[in-house]
């Protein structure tokens, strides 16, 4: 692995294995995305590194790393939506008051609470199991009789 210097920052790459996000919106936000340039959704992802690429001491082109979107979940409400706006403001100050626009800073920025009221108002793991439960027996119901 290529050794960064204190002072070097690596360029970040997206790789284009989008099919994370694909798979979390709904039929109208990918068709609206299509239809009307500009439109804009509101995901939380999670990004993992995949590879690196570093360079020789005599080549003046930066270390890169390329990222990946391996989870994601994009807000199908203007609730929703409008939660994740906040907690993007909430972190973003965060990075204005810590003076760190350029990297990520000391320890996690947390973005107020705001994405602890939406996740109140979202079903909890149990709730989820209950549901898949209850389809289920219905699907099995529907199969018997």
């Amino acid at each position: 692995m290529p050794k960064l210097g204190p002072a070097d920052v690596p360029e970040v790459k997206l790789d284009s294995a989008a099919v994370a996000v694909e798979a979390t919106m709904t039929r109208e936000q990918r068709r609206g995305l299509f239809e009307k340039p500009g439109m804009v959704v509101y995901a939380i992802v999670e990004l993992t590194s995949k590879s690196y690429t570093g360079h020789a001491e005599d080549e003046d082109k930066p270390s890169q790393v390329k990222l990946r979107v391996t989870g994601c979940e994009v807000a199908r409400s203007d609730e929703d939506a409008k939660s994740l706006i906040e907690a993007r403001r909430a972190m973003y100050r965060g990075r204005q008051i810590d003076g760190t626009f350029d990297e990520v800073g000391k320890g996690p920025i947390h973005p107020d609470n705001e994405l602890g009221l939406l996740t109140a108002t979202k079903p909890t793991e149990a709730e989820l199991k209950e549901h898949k439960r209850l389809v289920e027996d219905r699907r099995r119901n529907e199969y018997v009789r």
